[in-house]
């Protein structure tokens, strides 16, 4: 047997990887169903200007996605977004939506959606942090 160092290993590989940590996990999770959920908002020409992409599993929502257009900020439709999003979530059974957020995104925006931060990740990549974030729903 011999291990191999691959500095760029194929797509191919790291999906096959994937795939059998997501056998292995559905196996011995008590919950057998992740269903994806999202919000979008379109303009008069169809186009998405802003939109959400979550993922509810067991009693969690997982906010994985929150996008507003450059000209809709500011606007109130971030919070709309996720307002929408959380509903949804809590129609499923969802109890708590857990979401991360980078310094120089939005961790103020989620803090005043009753959001708390549950644990913050420095030196992330860099010089920047990760926060973890939860509310109860």
């Amino acid at each position: 047997m011999d291990f191999e160092i691959l500095e760029n290993p194929e797509q191919e590989l790291i999906d096959f990887l994937d795939k059998k940590i997501d056998e292995f996990n559905w196996e011995n999770w008590e919950v057998k169903e992740r269903r994806p959920l999202a919000v979008q908002l379109k303009n008069k020409f169809g186009e998405v200007i802003a939109g959400a992409a979550a993922r509810s599993f067991g009693d969690w929502l997982l906010l994985d996605t929150l996008w507003v257009s450059k000209e809709l900020r500011g606007q109130n439709i971030g919070s709309q977004l996720l307002s929408k999003t959380e509903r949804s979530g809590k129609k499923r059974g969802c109890k708590r939506c857990l979401l991360d957020t980078l310094n120089f995104q939005a961790m103020p925006f989620y803090k005043n959606q009753g959001y708390e931060v549950k644990w913050t990740q420095d030196g992330y990549p860099k010089d920047g942090c990760k926060y973890f974030m939860v509310k109860e729903l």
